[in-house]
């Protein structure tokens, strides 16, 4: 689906604040309400629109402490892997890489007991882990940055 200027418009306001209502956004993009909800609605079957969320703190929920996890998975077992790190509730991303290892996992605990307990307890047993290697978080610079506003900037 090509998307063109008002689409680029609607993804940047709902990308800011998701709750703002068809009318709301359809006076920002200058349409009425119907046709701005029918953008949202063929947004949304295209797959440009993934889903809609709440940006949740970690700190609030005692998950005070982020790592990267540079994984290496046996050849054999990658889909297997991940299945398994879809199903498990401390990896909240996880990349397939190019270089010296084939993930990038980030993982939240509640410290580093927990994420001690982590690493040798459920990472191991993860199906064709190898070997890994963990960088610890000593603070959170930026999140959550704009994808509208990295496709729209110029070349």
């Amino acid at each position: 689906m090509p998307i063109d200027q008002i689409d680029r418009q609607l993804l940047a306001l709902l990308e800011g604040d998701a709750r703002l209502s068809f009318a709301s956004l359809g006076e920002a993009v200058g349409l009425s309400k119907t046709p701005c909800w029918k953008r949202v609605q063929a947004l949304e079957a295209a797959g440009a629109i993934r889903g809609y969320h709440a940006t949740v703190d970690p700190g609030a929920l005692d998950l005070g402490t982020a790592a990267f996890v540079r994984i290496s998975v046996r050849f054999d077992m990658h889909q297997a892997f991940e299945d398994a790190v879809r199903a498990h509730p401390m990896i909240v991303n996880c990349h397939a890489t190019v270089g010296d290892t084939d993930y990038l996992a980030h993982i939240l605990a509640r410290d580093m007991a927990d994420l001690d307990i982590f690493l040798r307890n459920d990472l191991w047993r993860l199906p064709g882990v190898e070997r890994f290697t963990t960088t610890i978080a000593m603070r959170e610079i930026k999140t959550g940055g704009s994808i509208t506003a990295n496709a729209g900037r110029k070349a």
